[in-house]
């Protein structure tokens, strides 16, 4: 219980920091749905062209759209997190620091982590997507247990997120500089997650492919889950176990790596 209540302690630290941040917040939420209308008209000059694109009707297309808008700060989809600050404290020795407290370093940081993304979906996601409900006919569910879904769907997505960021992080035991890999994560984190465009509608063996990769769990299966495109209690419970695979692999490569790298690394700075 006492290590429950320390990372619970961890969570609300992580919130309340972000929390603090009042005019990036706001920044951030005019930017998400300003970015919203622009996607969006994008996507009915798109829908209008080709109907049912991907198998999505246009106002399923359009809730796409404002739910990507929702979760953009939650998933740390275009940048953000905490991966910057654990490779500068690789980088500057004080890891080490960390690597003595009664607390596991991954646990530590996923605590911290979730706390972040709790504020990122209230404070910048839920406006966003209420903006677009009233501007947009959108194909919102009505029945609150797909809400609910949707919201588990959402935090195994974050995990997810965070088990990549964790690798990309880890790179800093070996690299003096984390800016190439994060770069790189980031790039791949907006084409492979569907944040420009759905994956369904990529075609062919590279679609099947894409809708494979971990990416997929942060963004395109949340949606699906909301839009109720997985066809049932059975085909619902694949997709959320198909996030917590990638989620439980992603975490198991991690404290792997970081194994690897406190046995036989040299931390920079000493």
């Amino acid at each position: 219980m006492g290590l429950v209540r320390l990372y619970a302690a961890v969570a609300v630290s992580g919130f309340r920091r972000y929390a603090t941040y009042r005019m990036a917040t706001a920044a951030g939420l005019f930017t998400n749905t300003v970015f919203g209308f622009i996607v969006a008209y994008t996507f009915i000059a798109l829908w209008n062209e080709r109907p049912h694109l991907g198998g999505y009707d246009q106002a399923q297309a359009l809730t796409f759209v404002w739910v990507t808008q929702a979760l953009l700060g939650a998933a740390c989809l275009i940048g953000g997190g905490f991966q910057e600050e654990l490779q500068e404290r690789i980088r500057s020795g004080d890891i080490a620091v960390d690597l003595y407290r009664p607390a596991d370093l991954q646990l530590w940081w996923l605590a911290n982590d979730l706390g972040r993304a709790v504020f990122q979906l209230l404070g910048r996601g839920v406006v966003p997507l209420l903006v677009g409900a009233l501007c947009f006919e959108l194909a919102l569910p009505r029945d609150p247990l797909t809400w609910l879904v949707f919201l588990l769907s959402v935090l195994l997505g974050v995990v997810v997120g965070f088990g990549l960021r964790y690798l990309v992080a880890l790179c800093a035991f070996w690299l003096l500089d984390g800016s190439g890999v994060n770069t790189l994560n980031g790039l791949l984190s907006i084409f492979f997650s569907g944040t420009l465009l759905p994956l369904a509608v990529f075609p062919g063996a590279f679609g099947e492919i894409v809708r494979m990769l971990p990416w997929a769990a942060m963004l395109q299966v949340p949606a699906d889950v909301l839009l109720g495109r997985h066809g049932g209690a059975g085909g619902v419970a694949a997709a959320l176990g198909f996030q917590t695979m990638w989620a439980v692999l992603l975490l198991a490569a991690g404290r792997s790596v970081q194994a690897v790298a406190t046995r036989k690394v040299v931390v920079q700075g000493g």
